[in-house]
């Protein structure tokens, strides 16, 4: 997740914490619909589900704090500024994903033994109000989930339960019709898979951010290369590359000029951060200048 080559019409700031704001809402007046439903009814699945809709509001709220939190301007306790909240939302909330799939998995392994029947038609019937409102909330997120894995985080919560609604909805029908309660549990393991599937990918790049990792783009050899391509640099060395956050990365390295070029340094100076703003989105680079007669500056660093 590199610097954005793609420039998205991304939604206003403050448009997107409403539509976020109503997201948790809804799932709120989805989670008070289940309780009430499953008491009537007696059905201790559809409270369950409940609290897993209660988990995806908390999941959202968890984005709207990040979000507001990574518009703080920085400050002398964070330099580089706040943006590295939703990444921390999206790490929270892709961790209680793979916890939620893998609990969905063993359930559905354990109740494969003894497959339940369903409570009657008025789960079937929630389950289908649930899909609605997991559909709503999807759409309310979908736009800025393409340019926010902390916003796409909680976007995957809620549609792993739109497809948990579907489920309830087809599997319980045909229990209800054929009285097959083997396609419960067999349609939750799916549902475990996709979710383990898409939450383990989408994760992995979020740790590689908190661990200071280089971007997949550019490569860093690729990167060496170019700025050694530019007249009057001999070479460059001591380069580290690494993402503030999910749309900034940031570049230190010793670049080596020749006796020429360190004559007027400032000017290459300003030609190598122009390439690298130009030619790569990197617009936050830290150079330190040398010549081969002077060596390197920092002489542990460069051994």
């Amino acid at each position: 997740m590199p610097h954005d080559h793609h420039h998205h019409h991304r939604i206003d700031p403050d448009a997107g914490d409403r539509r976020v704001i109503w997201a948790v809402a809804v799932n709120m007046l989805l989670t008070v619909a289940q309780v009430a439903a499953g008491l009537v009814s007696g059905s201790l699945a559809l409270i369950a589900d409940a609290v897993h809709n209660f988990s995806d509001a908390i999941s959202l709220v968890i984005a709207l704090a990040a979000r507001r939190i990574a518009r703080r301007p920085r400050d002398d306790s964070m330099t580089f500024g706040y943006g590295r909240a939703e990444i921390v939302a999206a790490l929270i909330n892709y961790t209680t994903l793979i916890a939620i799939g893998l609990y969905l998995f063993a359930e559905a392994a354990f109740r494969m033994a003894d497959p339940p029947g369903v409570e009657g038609w008025l789960v079937v019937i929630v389950a289908g109000f649930a899909f609605v409102v997991d559909a709503v909330t999807a759409l309310l997120t979908f736009r800025m989930a393409k340019d926010s894995v902390n916003i796409r985080a909680a976007f995957l919560h809620n549609v792993a339960d739109a497809m948990g609604s579907v489920a309830v909805i087809v599997a319980g029908s045909l229990i209800l019709l054929y009285d097959w309660r083997l396609i419960d549990p067999l349609v939750t393991i799916g549902i475990a898979v996709y979710i383990l599937w898409h939450a383990g990918r989408e994760i992995g790049p979020v740790i590689r951010i908190l661990m200071m990792g280089s971007p997949d783009v550019p490569a860093l050899q690729q990167l060496a290369d170019r700025i050694r391509a530019e007249e009057g640099v001999e070479d460059v060395h001591h380069l580290h590359l690494w993402q503030i956050d999910e749309h900034r990365t940031s570049l230190e390295a010793h670049v080596v000029l020749t006796e020429t070029a360190a004559s007027d340094f400032s000017v290459k100076l300003s030609e190598v951060k122009a390439m690298l703003a130009r030619d790569f989105g990197i617009t936050h680079a830290t150079l330190e200048i040398e010549t081969a007669a002077s060596g390197c500056a920092d002489a542990v660093a460069c051994r």
